[in-house]
Protein backbone atom coordinates (compact mmCIF):
# COMPACT_ATOMS: atom_id res chain seq x y z
CA UNK A 1 0.00 0.00 0.00
CA UNK A 2 1.10 3.42 -0.89
CA UNK A 3 1.79 6.51 1.72
CA UNK A 4 -1.07 9.49 2.19
CA UNK A 5 0.01 11.93 -0.27
CA UNK A 6 0.69 15.33 1.47
CA UNK A 7 0.58 18.67 -0.09
CA UNK A 8 0.64 22.04 1.53
CA UNK A 9 -1.86 24.45 0.14
CA UNK A 10 -3.43 28.12 0.85
CA UNK A 11 -6.69 28.75 1.85
CA UNK A 12 -7.86 32.79 2.49
CA UNK A 13 -9.83 34.25 5.14
CA UNK A 14 -8.85 38.10 5.64
CA UNK A 15 -5.28 36.70 3.75
CA UNK A 16 -3.59 33.72 3.43
CA UNK A 17 -2.98 30.75 5.53
CA UNK A 18 -1.29 27.28 5.06
CA UNK A 19 -3.50 24.10 5.13
CA UNK A 20 -1.22 21.01 4.97
CA UNK A 21 -3.61 18.34 3.33
CA UNK A 22 -2.97 14.49 3.64
CA UNK A 23 -5.32 12.13 1.17
CA UNK A 24 -5.81 8.58 1.92
CA UNK A 25 -3.12 6.41 0.03
CA UNK A 26 -4.08 4.95 -3.13
CA UNK A 27 -6.70 2.20 -2.80
CA UNK A 28 -7.97 3.30 0.81
CA UNK A 29 -11.75 4.35 0.36
CA UNK A 30 -12.50 8.02 1.50
CA UNK A 31 -14.62 8.09 5.10
CA UNK A 32 -14.58 11.73 5.17
CA UNK A 33 -12.85 14.94 6.00
CA UNK A 34 -11.17 15.66 9.26
CA UNK A 35 -9.46 18.91 10.59
CA UNK A 36 -6.72 18.69 12.55
CA UNK A 37 -5.91 21.47 14.45
CA UNK A 38 -2.35 22.16 15.80
CA UNK A 39 -0.89 22.46 19.71
CA UNK A 40 0.68 26.11 20.61
CA UNK A 41 3.24 25.25 18.80
CA UNK A 42 1.87 25.72 15.81
CA UNK A 43 2.00 23.70 12.20
CA UNK A 44 4.99 21.49 13.28
CA UNK A 45 6.41 18.13 11.50
CA UNK A 46 4.72 16.56 14.39
CA UNK A 47 1.21 17.71 13.41
CA UNK A 48 1.92 16.81 9.84
CA UNK A 49 2.61 13.50 11.09
CA UNK A 50 -0.80 13.15 12.81
CA UNK A 51 -2.45 14.64 9.75
CA UNK A 52 -0.77 11.48 7.49
CA UNK A 53 -1.78 9.03 10.07
CA UNK A 54 -5.66 10.04 9.86
CA UNK A 55 -5.27 9.52 6.25
CA UNK A 56 -3.92 6.25 6.48
CA UNK A 57 -7.06 5.06 7.88
CA UNK A 58 -8.77 6.86 5.39
CA UNK A 59 -9.61 10.49 6.40
CA UNK A 60 -8.71 13.62 4.32
CA UNK A 61 -6.73 15.33 6.93
CA UNK A 62 -6.04 19.03 6.54
CA UNK A 63 -4.33 20.79 9.40
CA UNK A 64 -4.22 24.37 8.76
CA UNK A 65 -1.76 27.03 10.04
CA UNK A 66 -4.07 29.32 12.31
CA UNK A 67 -1.11 30.68 14.93
CA UNK A 68 1.70 32.02 12.02
CA UNK A 69 -1.43 35.05 11.87
CA UNK A 70 -1.01 34.80 16.04
CA UNK A 71 2.98 35.00 15.86
CA UNK A 72 4.13 31.27 15.91
CA UNK A 73 4.98 30.76 12.66
CA UNK A 74 6.41 26.68 12.21
CA UNK A 75 10.09 27.01 12.12
CA UNK A 76 10.21 29.32 15.41
CA UNK A 77 7.38 26.46 17.00
CA UNK A 78 9.79 24.09 16.36
CA UNK A 79 12.52 25.59 17.76
CA UNK A 80 10.64 26.18 20.91
CA UNK A 81 8.99 22.96 21.56
CA UNK A 82 12.51 21.21 20.83
CA UNK A 83 13.76 23.18 23.73
CA UNK A 84 10.82 22.26 26.06
CA UNK A 85 11.15 19.15 25.26
CA UNK A 86 14.95 19.10 26.36
CA UNK A 87 16.43 19.58 30.07
CA UNK A 88 18.00 22.72 30.18
CA UNK A 89 16.34 24.80 32.61
CA UNK A 90 16.98 28.01 31.79
CA UNK A 91 16.65 27.74 28.06
CA UNK A 92 13.06 26.01 28.91
CA UNK A 93 12.67 29.37 31.02
CA UNK A 94 13.61 31.39 28.06
CA UNK A 95 12.06 29.76 25.43
CA UNK A 96 8.78 30.32 27.84
CA UNK A 97 9.53 33.99 27.59
CA UNK A 98 9.98 34.13 23.72
CA UNK A 99 6.93 31.97 22.96
CA UNK A 100 4.57 34.74 25.01
CA UNK A 101 6.16 37.73 23.59
CA UNK A 102 5.94 35.94 19.95
CA UNK A 103 2.10 34.96 20.65
CA UNK A 104 1.20 38.45 22.24
CA UNK A 105 -1.21 38.86 18.65
CA UNK A 106 -2.79 35.48 19.84
CA UNK A 107 -4.28 37.09 22.27
CA UNK A 108 -6.88 39.67 20.94
CA UNK A 109 -10.37 38.99 20.68
CA UNK A 110 -10.07 39.75 17.06
CA UNK A 111 -7.65 36.96 16.61
CA UNK A 112 -9.79 34.29 18.06
CA UNK A 113 -12.10 35.67 16.08
CA UNK A 114 -10.33 35.30 13.04
CA UNK A 115 -9.23 32.02 13.36
CA UNK A 116 -12.45 30.32 13.82
CA UNK A 117 -13.35 31.94 10.65
CA UNK A 118 -10.40 30.46 8.79
CA UNK A 119 -11.25 27.30 10.39
CA UNK A 120 -14.60 27.19 8.72
CA UNK A 121 -12.49 27.90 5.19
CA UNK A 122 -10.57 24.86 5.99
CA UNK A 123 -14.10 22.80 6.19
CA UNK A 124 -15.37 24.65 3.12
CA UNK A 125 -12.46 22.88 1.49
CA UNK A 126 -12.92 19.40 2.61
CA UNK A 127 -16.90 19.70 2.10
CA UNK A 128 -15.80 20.01 -1.33
CA UNK A 129 -13.70 17.29 -1.35
CA UNK A 130 -14.23 14.01 -2.62
CA UNK A 131 -16.09 11.87 -0.24
CA UNK A 132 -16.53 14.20 2.09
CA UNK A 133 -18.95 16.25 1.84
CA UNK A 134 -21.68 15.71 4.91
CA UNK A 135 -18.71 14.11 6.93
CA UNK A 136 -16.69 16.82 8.34
CA UNK A 137 -15.22 15.81 11.85
CA UNK A 138 -12.57 18.11 13.87
CA UNK A 139 -9.91 17.11 16.18
CA UNK A 140 -7.32 19.12 17.93
CA UNK A 141 -4.36 18.82 20.84
CA UNK A 142 -4.39 21.97 23.30
CA UNK A 143 -4.80 25.28 21.45
CA UNK A 144 -6.18 22.94 18.91
CA UNK A 145 -8.54 21.04 21.18
CA UNK A 146 -9.91 24.08 22.73
CA UNK A 147 -10.33 25.52 18.84
CA UNK A 148 -12.13 22.11 18.23
CA UNK A 149 -14.52 23.04 21.29
CA UNK A 150 -14.92 26.68 19.46
CA UNK A 151 -15.44 25.57 15.48
CA UNK A 152 -17.98 22.89 16.60
CA UNK A 153 -20.09 25.94 18.59
CA UNK A 154 -19.90 27.84 15.10
CA UNK A 155 -20.20 25.47 12.20
CA UNK A 156 -23.22 23.12 11.97
CA UNK A 157 -21.24 21.07 9.75
CA UNK A 158 -18.86 19.82 12.19
CA UNK A 159 -20.29 15.83 12.37
CA UNK A 160 -18.41 15.32 15.51
CA UNK A 161 -15.54 16.67 17.22
CA UNK A 162 -12.57 14.93 19.25
CA UNK A 163 -10.89 17.34 21.56
CA UNK A 164 -7.55 16.57 23.62
CA UNK A 165 -7.35 18.66 26.57
CA UNK A 166 -9.21 21.24 25.45
CA UNK A 167 -11.05 24.57 27.09
CA UNK A 168 -14.77 24.90 25.81
CA UNK A 169 -16.30 27.94 25.16
CA UNK A 170 -18.17 30.01 27.20
CA UNK A 171 -21.47 28.40 28.60
CA UNK A 172 -23.52 30.51 26.54
CA UNK A 173 -22.11 28.84 23.30
CA UNK A 174 -22.82 25.56 24.16
CA UNK A 175 -26.49 24.66 22.64
CA UNK A 176 -24.72 25.74 19.93
CA UNK A 177 -22.78 22.85 19.71
CA UNK A 178 -25.03 19.87 17.60
CA UNK A 179 -21.85 17.20 17.07
CA UNK A 180 -21.46 14.78 19.66
CA UNK A 181 -17.97 15.29 21.41
CA UNK A 182 -15.43 12.96 22.71
CA UNK A 183 -13.08 14.69 25.01
CA UNK A 184 -9.58 13.67 26.13
CA UNK A 185 -7.88 14.53 29.52
CA UNK A 186 -5.10 13.65 31.69
CA UNK A 187 -5.96 13.58 35.47
CA UNK A 188 -2.63 15.82 36.37
CA UNK A 189 -3.79 18.26 33.92
CA UNK A 190 -5.11 20.37 36.98
CA UNK A 191 -6.24 23.49 35.39
CA UNK A 192 -8.56 21.33 33.20
CA UNK A 193 -9.60 18.86 35.40
CA UNK A 194 -10.68 21.37 38.12
CA UNK A 195 -13.08 23.07 36.05
CA UNK A 196 -14.14 19.31 34.15
CA UNK A 197 -17.18 18.15 36.44
CA UNK A 198 -18.78 21.81 35.99
CA UNK A 199 -18.00 21.35 32.14
CA UNK A 200 -19.76 18.64 32.40
CA UNK A 201 -22.64 19.73 34.14
CA UNK A 202 -23.10 22.64 32.04
CA UNK A 203 -22.79 20.45 28.73
CA UNK A 204 -25.14 18.17 29.72
CA UNK A 205 -27.64 21.05 30.30
CA UNK A 206 -27.01 22.20 26.93
CA UNK A 207 -27.90 18.73 25.55
CA UNK A 208 -24.70 18.06 23.99
CA UNK A 209 -23.57 14.31 23.31
CA UNK A 210 -20.17 15.18 25.69
CA UNK A 211 -18.36 12.26 26.25
CA UNK A 212 -14.94 12.81 28.46
CA UNK A 213 -12.13 10.16 28.92
CA UNK A 214 -9.99 10.81 31.99
CA UNK A 215 -6.42 9.07 32.05
CA UNK A 216 -4.74 8.30 35.28
CA UNK A 217 -1.56 9.58 36.24
CA UNK A 218 -0.95 11.59 33.29
CA UNK A 219 -1.02 15.41 32.25
CA UNK A 220 -0.86 17.59 29.56
CA UNK A 221 -0.20 17.13 25.94
CA UNK A 222 0.33 13.22 26.95
CA UNK A 223 -0.54 11.97 22.93
CA UNK A 224 2.43 14.15 21.67
CA UNK A 225 5.46 11.53 20.96
CA UNK A 226 7.85 14.54 20.90
CA UNK A 227 7.42 15.75 24.64
CA UNK A 228 9.47 13.01 26.50
CA UNK A 229 8.63 14.81 29.66
CA UNK A 230 4.46 14.77 28.60
CA UNK A 231 4.07 11.64 26.16
CA UNK A 232 2.57 8.31 27.55
CA UNK A 233 2.02 5.61 24.49
CA UNK A 234 0.11 3.71 26.50
CA UNK A 235 -2.37 6.50 26.59
CA UNK A 236 -1.75 7.48 23.46
CA UNK A 237 -2.68 4.65 21.68
CA UNK A 238 -5.80 4.01 23.97
CA UNK A 239 -7.08 7.55 22.49
CA UNK A 240 -5.93 7.04 19.31
CA UNK A 241 -8.21 3.79 18.60
CA UNK A 242 -10.82 5.30 20.64
CA UNK A 243 -10.50 8.12 18.55
CA UNK A 244 -10.79 5.96 14.96
CA UNK A 245 -14.09 3.87 16.37
CA UNK A 246 -15.62 7.26 17.35
CA UNK A 247 -14.99 9.49 14.11
CA UNK A 248 -16.22 5.46 12.40
CA UNK A 249 -19.75 5.79 13.99
CA UNK A 250 -20.39 9.82 14.15
CA UNK A 251 -18.82 11.00 10.43
CA UNK A 252 -17.64 8.37 8.46
CA UNK A 253 -19.41 7.79 5.20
Amino acid sequence: MSAPTGVTLQLDHDGPFDVYVASPPEGVEVKGGLVVIHEIWGLVDQIRGVADRFAAEGWVAAAPDILSRGGIQPDLGEELMAIRAGDDEEAKNDAQTRMREASTPMRSPEFGAWAVGALSKVVDHLESSAGCQGHVAVTGFCFGGSYSFALTASDGRVQAAVPFYGAPPETADLPRIEAPVLAFYGDEDERLIETLPEVTRAMEAAGVDFAPVVYQGTGHAFFNEQNPHAYDAGYAESAWRTTLAFLEEHAAR
